[in-house]
């Protein structure tokens, strides 16, 4: 064990044989170099204990962590140590594997970034990871987010009036805050002494520690916390201690039920219309409040009552002031130095969208719980989730602690408590910013998988999301002249399209169209995603009832889209964009869309294979019935089967498949040039328009597009998609694929390093694969987009990285007939285990380096490094692995 002493300055490092020292001042050595030096001057060291002279403060606090994280081992304080060392070490690695600790307050992007990660909710409510006091302002945005909760304002840009569907902040039922002498604690700098939050991911408590110093000299200490329920979907629950550290006399409690919020967490949205809602009904009995909002387009009612509650105040004194938008309530109270004394908000929150009625809830009447009873009951709950969806990982603290992150804010994002009910998906930012207005992407098809093996029935209602705007999706199809169901890029309230038609380029100050629309994969994914639901959960009654429909739906719209080429003697499709994101035409073109995108043309492919394969497998009297639902012709499949075997891909004569056609004729990008140049290189797209270029002209790619058909199938489906477009390529043609985009793409979305990392595994190359899903891991937690986290989680990147963790890692292929387990386990680990629910059965399995021990609650038939193992009810197998 490391020994650390700070003296006069300086950090004295030993293990009592050898030492090291770092000069001062010693919170400005990087941790990352800290920890470097650990392990390389002393390799064998496990764990270290500063020994100081008194308690240690925040400073102190936050450096301890940031060693511990980069050292990825356990470092403790010797006043933490209380029976032994020993005891003081296990309860600090799991602190590391499941707390969220910040110390320290520092206004703006930074602040709104640890707001997002210290986010409670439960798939229906949201709420940032703000203090009670905080106010809507730059420095920080507390908000109440609902799923589902959107409204439609227009905003005049430039000379413009642009339309706008926003994901609206609803009404602030949670803001306490005191009154001082006349001063109120509004959460300045100047005020604040000390803040440190902590979120326990087990239980989903939130808990902030703050000292204020008021401008006459009084101090306080205020410890807040929060939770909402993942018990009852409409409830959430505060606790505000309050301890006087140097006066005795009377302060003030303010509670506001606020309605006058905005939408201000997008810095770059903040010029347009940011203003959705009007309160419609307010009213207030005793300590109970009532609130009753509607946003001014889409006529979706939210309805929030309150309850004020203590056991050591009286409330008789409740002073009550109703403005046009906010009920602020007031007690008098009498507090003695050092003792503290506390008061409880409980807090209901239902929506009703238009057509429908809230309940009735007569306020005098509700009877709300307890703090505590809320906190116990949510806690119950979410230890019920986490048996189903936790990774363990033994031998790697912070991936096993970013992994406990992911899990938790995929169960924040959406649950099994509220989306059962829900007529909602996941947003691409879960429900904890503003960011890309709230809306609906191809991002289901990263996230989706994550319910599918852990929480199929709330799995089931997402996809119903999709169902429910299979009209919407119809009508946006024939708008443009095609037949089927055209998905739109961004969808939000209804299932229409919300994506812009115009984009303002800031710096020639030029409105120019925005092609993003023309990203009509996103229709596949909403495929994909039915087809591995179906495939792993035998639900044939939803198959039948939605999914086939689904399926046949899309791929009209694609049979529509397709254009027989004369000239090339093939099948083409023309007019869209791929996963790509950088090309959204050819250069010079004033039209939007490329030609022959591989990844698009391959999965057209794959969903017409599959509806073949539905026809083999699913009865002729269902069949027939959808197929008429759906006006699909006896010619039209066979135009299917026709065009699945000529559909046109560009393939060099090294067996490089062109992301597009045309693709091999751009330019090459001097990558060493502009590494040297700017550093950060992943939006290579903005820096080329800021040189009077466009990423059009260019062989150069913000994510996977080519590679991406990889990541959604095994080789060997790829492989016969290939055979059935009469693609000859040689055998190595992955690896060749894979070596030649990775030179070219730049990782400007996170969800790159997912799809390479699995790419990586395939060809076996470890050291790239663990290097690219450690990025992503950490992506969120140390926010490397620079500053995007403000905005809301990266829900498609927690989700895929928990998915890669079990099929890359643990190597389970859930996309064949039978289950696929062929481990491609990472050295930093000692192992791995999960639990996941497929067809119905119940998995548990531990992985290692050198064995896999598994167990169903149902009998099983499964292939492990493609051997058949054959599992019977509640009897762990263990199987040696490389033999």
């Amino acid at each position: 064990m490391l020994t650390i002493k700070i003296i006069n300055n300086e950090l004295r490092v030993t293990n009592g044989q050898t030492s090291f020292v770092e000069t001062g001042p010693f919170t400005k050595v990087p941790a990352v170099q800290l920890a470097e030096r650990f392990n390389s001057e002393f390799p064998r060291e496990e764990s270290a204990m500063f020994q100081l002279q008194g308690e240690p403060n925040q400073e102190l606090q936050a450096f301890r962590q940031e060693v511990s994280e980069a050292w990825n081992h356990p470092v403790i304080f010797e006043s933490e140590v209380t029976s032994s060392i020993e005891e003081a070490l296990k309860k600090e690695k799991e602190k590391m594997s499941w707390l969220l600790r910040y110390y320290g307050y520092h206004p703006g992007k930074d602040e709104y970034a640890v707001e997002s990660l210290l986010t409670t909710g439960n798939g229906f409510i949201g709420l940032r990871g703000t203090t009670p006091e905080m106010k809507i302002s730059e420095n920080h945005y507390p908000a109440t987010y609902l799923a589902g909760l959107y409204n439609t304002a227009i905003s005049e840009v430039s000379g413009q009036k642009i339309k706008n569907e926003d994901f609206v902040n609803a009404p602030n039922m949670q803001r306490m805050t005191l009154k001082i002498d006349g001063e109120e604690l509004i959460f300045d700098a100047s005020q604040i002494q000390g803040l440190q939050r902590t979120l326990d991911m087990r239980t989903g408590v939130f808990t902030s520690t703050t000292r204020f110093l008021t401008k006459t000299g009084k101090e306080l200490e205020v410890v807040a916390k929060r939770v909402v329920s993942m018990e009852n979907m409409h409830l959430y629950a505060l606790s505000y201690q309050v301890t006087p550290l140097n006066f005795t006399g009377e302060i003030e409690l303010m509670s506001v039920s606020d309605g006058g919020v905005y939408n201000y967490n997008v810095a770059r949205y903040r010029s347009l219309t940011n203003t959705h809602l009007d309160v419609v009904e307010q009213e207030a009995v005793d300590g109970k409040t009532s609130l009753i909002a509607q946003t001014r387009q889409s006529n979706i009612k939210i309805l929030q009552q309150s309850e004020l509650k203590s056991e050591t105040i009286s409330l008789d004194k409740v002073t009550t002031e109703i403005t046009k938008t906010a009920i602020y309530q007031t007690i008098p109270v009498i507090v003695t130095k050092g003792e503290t004394v506390t008061f409880e908000k409980i807090v209901s929150v239902f929506m009703a969208k238009e057509g429908e009625k809230l309940p009735e809830k007569v306020l005098s009447d509700q009877n709300f719980p307890s703090f505590d009873e809320v906190k116990r009951t949510s806690a119950e709950a979410w230890n019920t989730l986490w048996a189903q969806a936790e990774i363990k990982v033994s031998g790697d603290i912070m991936s096993e602690k970013m992994l406990h992150l992911h899990t938790y804010h995929m169960l924040v994002s959406g649950s099994p408590v509220a989306n059962s009910t829900l007529d909602a998906s996941i947003t691409a930012r879960g429900l904890h910013g503003e960011a890309y207005r709230g809306h609906i992407f191809w991002d289901e098809l990263f996230i989706l998988p994550f319910y599918i093996i852990h929480f199929p029935e709330t799995a089931r209602q997402l996809l119903l999301y999709r169902y429910h705007r299979l009209g919407a999706a119809k009508e946006a199809a024939k708008k443009e002249g095609y037949e089927g169901a055209m998905y739109p890029w961004q969808s939000g309230l209804d299932g229409s399209e919300q994506s812009q038609e115009l984009h303002l380029n800031p710096i020639t100050g030029e409105w120019g169209e925005d092609h993003s629309r023309l990203q009509r994969h996103v229709s596949l994914a909403v495929a994909y995603n039915v087809w591995l639901y179906g495939n792993n959960t035998n639900d044939r009654l939803f198959m039948v009832d939605y999914g086939i429909e689904l399926l046949l739906e899309i791929a009209k719209f694609w049979l529509s889209k397709t254009t027989f080429d004369e000239e090339k003697g093939c099948y083409s499709i023309a007019g869209v964009m791929g996963p790509d994101e950088f090309h959204e035409a050819y250069p010079g073109s004033q039209t939007g869309g490329l030609t022959d995108n591989a990844y698009t043309n391959m999965m057209v492919v794959w969903l017409f294979e599959e509806i073949e394969k539905i026809y083999q497998t699913y009865d002729a009297d269902s069949l027939k019935s959808i197929q008429k639902k759906v006006a699909l012709t006896s010619k039209q499949l066979a135009e299917m089967e026709h065009i699945k075997h000529n559909l046109h891909l560009e393939i060099n004569s090294e067996g490089i498949i062109a992301q597009f056609e045309g693709y091999f004729d751009l330019e090459e990008v001097d990558w060493t040039f502009y590494k040297e140049k700017y550093g950060n290189i992943y939006r290579m797209d903005r820096i080329l328009q800021a040189e009077g270029r466009s990423a059009d002209e260019f062989k150069v790619a913000k994510q996977a597009d080519s590679l991406m058909i990889f990541y959604n199938l095994h080789k060997s489906r790829v492989d016969q998609i290939l055979t059935d477009l009469q693609c000859e390529l040689p055998e190595d043609y992955l690896e060749k694929n894979l070596a030649y985009y990775l030179e070219r793409t730049s990782h400007g979305s996170t969800l790159s390093r997912i799809v390479h990392s699995q790419l990586a595994s395939i060809v076996d190359d470890r050291q790239l694969a663990w290097k690219l899903y450690q990025e992503a891991l950490r992506s969120d937690y140390q926010d490397i987009q620079g500053g995007t986290t403000a905005e809301g989680i990266h829900a498609g990147v927690m989700a895929a990285t928990l998915f890669i963790t079990l099929t890359t890692f643990a190597g389970i292929d859930i996309r064949q007939d039978r289950i696929h387990i062929q481990p491609h386990f990472p050295e930093q680990w000692k192992e791995l285990s999960f639990k996941m629910s497929i067809r119905g059965i119940n998995f548990s399995i531990s992985v290692s380096e050198e064995t896999l021990e598994i167990e169903a609650d149902q009998e099983a038939t499964i292939m492990v490094e493609n051997k058949s193992v054959h599992l019977l009810p509640a009897k762990q197998v263990t199987i040696q692995l490389g033999e």
